[in-house]
């Protein structure tokens, strides 16, 4: 990494125009059964086209997608809103795909994709690793096929799993992941097995997207408390559009009840705020916080910790006002901190040299 680079983009959403992009980089089994059986796409409408969550106007620009090349990207999130390197976390449905040997072929083409027309395109871009989510073995294959390539920073899965993610059958991938040393990046959305809600199936995509901190809140929970960070001392996880608010007062509330239940999870040996501390990292869009200066100090001093904040815009979703993607009134050195000194923390490839 150049020295210049000064701040650094956590998460930002390129654009599959179709599923007939990902058709050179699969096997010809699946290419010609999709030809065949006339599969034309395998998007989800997590973000609607006309919600104005979506995109900002001036970003897709009369287009149907925004983040649609690489240059309108470098447009938007380099010359646009200064950052100086961004990682690409794409949400297409290939985590949704329940044929487990289909989604393991998705979710490869989906990767060698965003190398070939993302990565070998620009030089600021790195990316995330997306997995297959019904299948662990067909997840730790391909995090080590990709692995190989030092652009590719981190993995990938969606918060609503089919199982609580702190079970032991994920144990493998997470123990590989602190091998490699990568983060396990955890974004909001759904593999859809289940409801997204607690309570049943909602009706609206707006109870839908405001359920995704619950979603948040259980998979933290069970990763603290199934004892993932003990098995995984040096593992770090990422929540990604997870909202922020939410993390000091769920934690109060877990701390004070494993005071009272640790009997029963004795490898969860210290209260579960410190382990957080220790392993999560957070991104700050959407930061469902108040817009002035006090009240964003006053939660960021709820966490007691300066290094669990890192920038992202969530390009193009538009989850801020106008270009400000930084909360008001912090420190230049707090401002440092979540640009680029915590993101370096917990990428630790973002530290090599720009190939």
């Amino acid at each position: 990494m150049t020295a210049a680079v000064q701040t650094i983009d956590c998460d930002t959403h390129p654009s599959v125009p179709d599923l007939a992009a990902l058709l050179p980089h699969m096997e010809p089994f699946w290419r010609d059964s999709i030809v065949e059986r006339g599969i034309d796409s395998i998007e989800t409408a997590s973000y609607p086209p006309k919600s104005p969550l979506t995109a900002r106007p001036d970003w897709k620009g009369g287009r149907k997608q925004a983040a649609a090349t690489p240059a309108l990207l470098a447009r938007d999130v380099f010359d646009g809103l200064g950052a100086d390197l961004a990682i690409l976390n794409p949400l297409y449905g290939v985590q949704l795909v329940l044929n487990e040997d289909m989604a393991r072929a998705f979710t490869r083409a989906l990767n060698d994709w965003v190398k070939a027309e993302w990565l070998d395109r620009d030089p600021r871009l790195r990316a995330s690793i997306v997995l297959p989510m019904h299948n662990v073995e067909h997840a730790v294959d391909e995090l080590e096929r990709c692995a190989g390539d030092r652009r590719f920073v981190q993995a990938m899965m969606l918060v609503g799993s089919e199982t609580p993610l702190g079970r032991r059958h994920w144990w493998p991938l997470y123990e590989r992941l602190e091998k490699l040393g990568m983060p396990l990046g955890i974004h909001a959305g759904s593999s859809f097995r289940n409801p997204v809600t607690s309570l049943g199936w909602p009706s609206y995509f707006m109870e839908d997207y405001a359920a995704q901190a619950q979603a948040f809140q259980s998979a933290l929970t069970s990763l603290v408390t199934e004892g993932v960070f003990a098995r995984c001392p040096a593992l770090k996880v990422v929540l990604m559009e997870s909202g922020v608010t939410w993390l000091p007062a769920f934690m109060w509330r877990l701390s004070k009840f494993w005071r009272g239940l640790r009997f029963e999870v004795p490898w969860v040996d210290r209260p579960p705020m410190d382990i957080v501390r220790d392993h999560v990292r957070l991104t700050i869009q959407p930061l469902d916080a108040p817009d002035d200066a006090e009240g964003v100090a006053r939660l960021i001093d709820q966490f007691n910790s300066d290094d669990m904040l890192l920038y992202a815009s969530d390009y193009p979703h538009w989850q801020f006002d106008g270009a400000a993607a930084m909360p008001p009134g912090l420190s230049p050195a707090l401002a440092k901190k979540i640009r680029m000194d915590n993101p370096l923390a917990t990428y630790s490839r973002l530290a090599e040299a720009t190939p």
